[in-house]
């Protein structure tokens, strides 16, 4: 197959030959720009103090200080190559050890991550009601479409002060303004989908006898549900955005905060290693979402459900449920915390083998 025709397809093959070579060109290119913009800085030394600090029936001349130091930086001989705009891909790499051993790199980001996925479920446990309630019921939309429309438009950023003042500083904080930031996209997008079922399902529906919840339990939540999925997917970007905000308020841990300081700090190369640590999130993520679209939703991609279909998603559903469940409690009773962690663990396990056994039997059917 030519690699220039238009809309072509490639091959497995081709395409992890070519991927390999784009990883390659990257890196030498990303390379080359961190030669390009290197400097050098002369190996001396130079007294650290500054004029201002220099009490003034001192002895020291300041400018005999400053003069000295001027002819050490001139008469220099030994350099030290530095990268003060782009570190290249070695010194990032090498820059992780630090960054697990002394910045706790592992805790700041199982705190985001945690932090994100509160944020999201609270914006699907908010979006997913109103947006069938405003989607299907006309006096909700002739209430509420014009309101859920005009969200688009406001400027969430410039909305930090008033959640800090609704809710504080804190923790909860972060979460609703995670939750707003992805609700703002999802309410109307939920409304939409409603708007694409396709009328044929519906008179398919009604022509069997179905009232109105049979229609929304039979085809309005099977059809949203399935596309809302590919939604979700596109808005895991937006919510890393959002959360890198939401924690430089009142840092206190988590991969926002971790870039703010390593930034301030100079240390370029570690603010490259914890973006790359959220792009590989960002990118399992995604395949958790594919994932999640093929076992709940199997219509999509087989003929007909392999064997084993049911017990993954009966798995998967369990893992959701008590996730979900443990963030209701956890925000309501912050007391059962601790308990609540340990049956979570148990039954995420109970579900985790059930969708193994599930696995072993859908790559046994071999279904396409």
């Amino acid at each position: 197959m030519s690699l220039f025709k238009l809309r072509g397809k490639l091959s497995k093959q081709q395409s992890l030959v070519l991927g390999l070579i784009g990883l390659a060109i990257f890196l030498v290119v990303w390379w080359l720009l961190a030669e390009a913009f290197s400097d050098q800085r002369p190996l001396v030394d130079i007294d650290p103090r500054i004029p201002s600090t220099l009490d003034e029936n001192s002895n020291i001349n300041v400018d005999s200080l400053l003069k000295a130091d001027s002819l050490k930086l001139a008469n220099a001989t030994e350099f030290e190559k530095i990268y003060p705009l782009l570190p290249p891909p070695d010194k990032v790499v090498t820059s992780y050890p630090d960054l697990i051993e002394k910045d706790e790199l592992f805790k700041n980001t199982l705190r985001s991550v945690w932090l994100n996925l509160q944020g999201y479920f609270w914006a699907i446990f908010i979006s997913i009601p109103l947006g069938f309630l405003i989607g299907l019921l006309p006096l909700f939309r002739g209430l509420f479409s014009k309101q859920v429309d005009a969200l688009r438009y406001l400027p969430l950023t410039a909305l930090t002060g008033l959640f800090i003042i609704w809710f504080g500083i804190e923790d909860q904080m972060k979460i609703a303004f995670l939750a707003f930031g992805i609700i703002v996209y999802l309410l109307p997008v939920v409304v939409q989908r409603i708007d694409e079922v396709k009328d044929v399902y519906l008179k398919t529906a009604f022509t069997l006898g179905a009232n109105n919840w049979q229609t929304i339990r039979s085809v309005y939540i099977p059809s949203v549900m399935s596309k809302l999925m590919d939604d979700i997917r596109v808005l895991t970007a937006i919510s890393w955005t959002y959360i890198i905000i939401a924690e430089l308020l009142n840092r206190q841990g988590g991969i926002g905060s971790l870039i703010y300081i390593k930034a301030r700090q100079g240390q370029i190369e570690k603010v490259f290693a914890v973006l790359i640590i959220i792009i590989l999130i960002g990118f399992l993520q995604d395949r958790i979402f594919v994932y999640l679209d093929k076992r709940l939703f199997p219509h999509k991609y087989y003929k007909s459900n392999p064997t084993g279909i049911k017990e993954v998603e009966y798995g998967l559903l369990t893992i959701l449920g008590v996730l979900m469940l443990g963030i209701l409690l956890t925000a309501m009773i912050p007391s059962m915390a601790g308990t609540l962690s340990q049956l979570m663990t148990i039954v995420t396990l109970a579900g985790l083998l059930m969708i193994a056994y599930g696995e072993l039997k859908v790559q046994r059917s071999n279904v396409e």
